[in-house]
């Protein structure tokens, strides 16, 4: 009996860790800047809730036995009331984001997809996996680098003008 790979030739395989290209390409890395930028203002509100939180906690146990009782209870109320505020800021905060880094990676795969499909065309590839991690892949069938370089290319010449 002949091998098969006899028959059908050699079968070239590459891997891709789009993690990686999600991390370290120039389209991933402008993407995570942008969303930065755009939650920014939204930190530092969640900053200024927990710092106001933080100053009215330590006024109470600084003041708990000199306050009249109902003084006390007012200031616990509003704490309560600024901790709700603060974890319902930080929740929606959270999911904004996530729907935001979903959208700009999402365009971002688009690009990796078409990146990696016209490097299987020209390099000759039979088959093109995409892994985030393995047990063992080898150095020879790993084309993330250069899937990471292509995106970069790809990247600088749509900014050109």
């Amino acid at each position: 009996m002949a091998p098969v790979h006899s028959f059908a030739g050699e079968i070239k395989i590459g891997v891709v860790n789009t993690e990686k290209v999600l991390r370290e390409s120039r389209p991933a890395i402008a993407a995570q800047k942008k969303i930065e930028k755009e939650f920014q203002a939204r930190d530092a509100r969640i900053g200024e809730l927990s710092a106001q939180i933080k100053a009215l906690q330590q006024e109470l146990e600084k003041n708990m036995s000199a306050t009249h009782e109902e003084d006390r209870r007012l200031k616990e109320r509003e704490l309560a009331s600024l901790s709700r505020r603060y974890q319902r800021t930080q929740q929606q905060m959270r999911e904004d984001l996530s729907l935001r880094q979903n959208e700009e990676y999402g365009l971002i795969l688009e690009r990796i997809n078409q990146v990696i499909k016209e490097l299987a065309e020209k390099q000759s590839y039979d088959l093109i996996l995409q892994l985030q991690d393995s047990v063992y892949r080898s150095a020879r069938i790993d084309i993330t680098d250069q899937v990471i370089k292509a995106l970069n290319a790809m990247e600088s010449a749509a900014g050109k003008p």
